[in-house]
């Protein structure tokens, strides 16, 4: 690929904040998102988190960060990072949910090579639509980020970038198996018909059939799930035109609940949810100077998906359709000045039918939301040799629902020498809220759910700072990071779990609403092979429930990580541990059972977690082993009323920590060669 389509290129591949590029390194500006050489934009295997290039604050996973663990999808992706956490929303459907700067997996845009993905009804088990095998790197960008993406980003952004069909022509093959009865298959490969046009194909398979019970409460630990899970993607590279397109479909089919085969009931508490996703996506692009870096993109895509959901008698169906396309110019007006604008369009559809008691002859509610939203923005970015960048972008965007908004953002960094760094940004966010298809999974609850009609469009200011130091200590470079962010919500949907023991309610914030977020974190490399990273976060999360101010239940206030990870001179060996210190925190104000005692304590303490691989490399396949959560701590109780899950007192939504115990497995990567 010739140098002159590098900024094309990069528009259409790789996440675009701050984005400059440098002729020369300095070693404390290691921090890049992808390295580069002469002919192409690559993303190589590392063996550690990288910090994001240009101005944003945030980190970027490759693939060698991604094989420190099983990785079977998205939401385990993220073990050995200190930034983002996954947890449990339920006990019963196995819903999942991101949490970042201390606030819910909502606030946080998902995207997929630039492309807003995983919206509304997906947002619960979105993490695990994505097979780890797929994944060529993960960006993380914590706060205001680039205003290109939208304005849905409160949070930040994480950003997945696939394996691509221009890649190293090969064919992968994964198999994993692991103590929870659980099997997953996963074959990458790609083809390139010449040099210019190329195909890759993806597929994946999973099954868990077993009916585990640790806690011996009557109900599966986890759902059983099966999912099978198809892309074909294609890129064309041209001398003056570059496409990137391809199609996706995902079904699964997610069963929990009690256990029945081992004993006698006349009506079971099952949850089943029943999934088909469709997605296409296409990217054009036009190069029109190649030596100043100008060029215009269209880029495209379009979902439809559907859920059949049952919660016992409660039901819960529907029909979701996206459809996002952003026509793009971009240009270097100058060696340090870099100017990009367009212009955006985004359609929501949601047909839903819900049926929100157990009462099987109740007619089903019928449901639909459609919201259009055009925007137009611009960004500019001064670049003065990597030392100092300044991006600042706004858009406008225009809901048939909530009316113009504009959403501000800046982003700063100064590298001062070699040793220091520091980074600032500022922005605005608004998302619009979708409470039903967001939150279906806590239809499980013996609770009444009652949503207001009137729920506003959420608004935030966040504020970011960040410093970096590079130390020298004896021949290497110790790395220190320290970061402070800082939310403010102007409005905010809230899910209300205190001021009813009979209901959960989702209503517009009567009040305040702020996150406060510190994490230091430091990494160095004692040995040739050897890196270990230490990483200690604070939470304050605040916000009011029934016109009184209380910590955010469910938030662990502090989380402490230990990783580390050696690899044998010859490469032939891998060994990978991390050690997690999760925080106590607020559990939702308790009500009074039948015989007088409280429902659940008004706390919940801490918890540690280890997870550990080891890897042997061969010259065409690995093996790895491993286990996670290896301090077998479980939640004793996860489900509260788990003796009468048809009672207004069963609770399955209280969960603050893992469900399940200590889990061992095993895999094979597979290199096949070309097709």
């Amino acid at each position: 690929m010739k140098s002159k389509y590098i900024p094309l290129l990069s528009a259409l591949t790789v996440p675009l904040a701050g984005w400059a590029q440098s002729p020369k390194e300095h070693p404390a500006q290691s921090d890049t998102i992808a390295d580069q050489t002469v002919q192409e934009v690559s993303v190589v295997a590392s063996q550690g988190i990288r910090r994001i290039k240009g101005a944003g604050i945030g980190d970027l996973m490759g693939k060698g960060e991604l094989f420190k663990a099983a990785c079977c999808n998205l939401g385990e992706s993220f073990v050995n990072n200190p930034s983002v956490d996954v947890n449990y929303s339920d006990a019963t459907t196995g819903a999942k949910q991101i949490r970042l700067l201390g606030l819910a997996g909502t606030y946080v845009q998902m995207l997929t090579e630039n492309l807003p993905a995983f919206r509304g009804a997906a947002a619960p088990y979105a993490l695990d639509y994505v097979p780890g095998p797929w994944m060529k790197s993960i960006q993380v960008s914590k706060g205001s980020a680039s205003v290109r993406n939208g304005h849905e980003s409160l949070a930040g952004q994480i950003n997945v970038q696939y394996l691509q069909p221009e890649d190293e022509e090969k064919t992968e093959l994964n198999i994993y198996g692991n103590t929870m009865s659980k099997m997953e298959a996963n074959l990458t490969a790609n083809h390139h018909f010449n040099g210019k046009l190329s195909t890759g194909f993806y597929g994946h398979f999973q099954n868990s059939w077993d009916h585990h019970d640790g806690n011996s409460d009557g109900f599966l630990d986890e759902p059983n799930v099966r999912q099978y899970n198809f892309a074909n993607r294609w890129v064309y590279l041209g001398s003056k035109y570059i496409f990137h397109g391809g199609l996706s479909l995902l079904d699964e089919s997610r069963k929990g609940g009690q256990r029945t085969h081992d004993m006698e009931m006349s009506n079971p508490f099952k949850t089943d949810i029943s999934t088909r996703r469709y997605e296409g996506y296409m990217k054009h692009a036009f190069i029109l100077a190649p030596e100043h870096g100008t060029n215009i993109a269209w880029m495209t895509t379009a979902t439809m998906h559907l859920q059949d959901a049952g919660f016992g008698l409660k039901t819960y169906d529907v029909n979701e359709k996206n459809l996002y396309s952003q026509l793009l110019f971009e240009t270097n007006m100058a060696h340090d000045h870099n100017l990009a604008a367009g212009f955006s369009f985004n359609h929501d559809y949601f047909g839903q039918q819900y049926r929100m008691q157990h009462t099987a002859d109740l007619q089903p509610t019928r449901d639909n939301e459609k919201e259009n939203t055009v925007g137009a923005y611009a960004q500019y970015t001064y670049n003065l040799h990597e030392r100092f960048i300044a991006m600042a972008g706004i858009r406008v965007d225009h809901s048939n629902l909530y009316g113009t908004f504009v959403t501000p953002r800046i982003n700063l960094k100064w590298q001062v020498n070699d040793v220091l760094g520091f980074r600032a940004s500022v922005g605005k966010g608004y998302r619009s809220v979708h409470a039903l298809a967001e939150n279906c999974y806590l239809m499980a609850s013996g609770r009444s759910l009652r949503i207001d009609g009137n729920i506003g469009q959420e608004k935030a200011w966040t504020y970011g700072f960040s410093s970096s130091l590079y130390i020298p200590l004896f021949n290497r470079t110790l790395k220190v990071n320290a970061e402070y962010f800082y939310s403010d919500f102007i409005n905010q949907a809230v899910i209300d779990f205190d001021s009813n023991p009979h209901e959960i309610h989702i209503g517009n914030l009567d009040g305040k609403s702020y996150s406060h977020t510190f994490q230091v974190d430091a990494s160095y490399e004692p040995l040739t092979g050897l890196s270990l990273t230490a990483a200690y976060r604070r939470h304050i999360v605040k916000t009011t429930y029934g016109g009184k101010l209380f910590d955010k239940p469910l938030t662990n206030r502090y989380k402490a990580l230990l990783a580390a990870s050696y690899k044998t001179p010859l490469g032939l060996w891998q060994f990978d541990a991390t050690l997690q210190l999760n925080g106590g925190g607020r559990m939702p104000k308790p009500y009074t059972l039948a015989d007088g005692t409280a429902s659940w304590d008004s706390s919940f303490g801490s918890y540690p977690q280890l997870s550990a691989q080891i890897t042997r490399w061969f010259r065409h396949f690995s093996v790895y082993v491993g286990g996670e959560n290896l301090t077998n701590f479980k939640q004793k109780h996860p489900i509260i009323g788990y003796d009468n899950p048809w009672g207004t007192n069963f609770e399955p939504n209280m969960i603050w920590g893992p469900v399940r115990g200590a889990m061992g497995y095993v895999g094979i990567r597979l290199n096949l060669g070309k097709i």
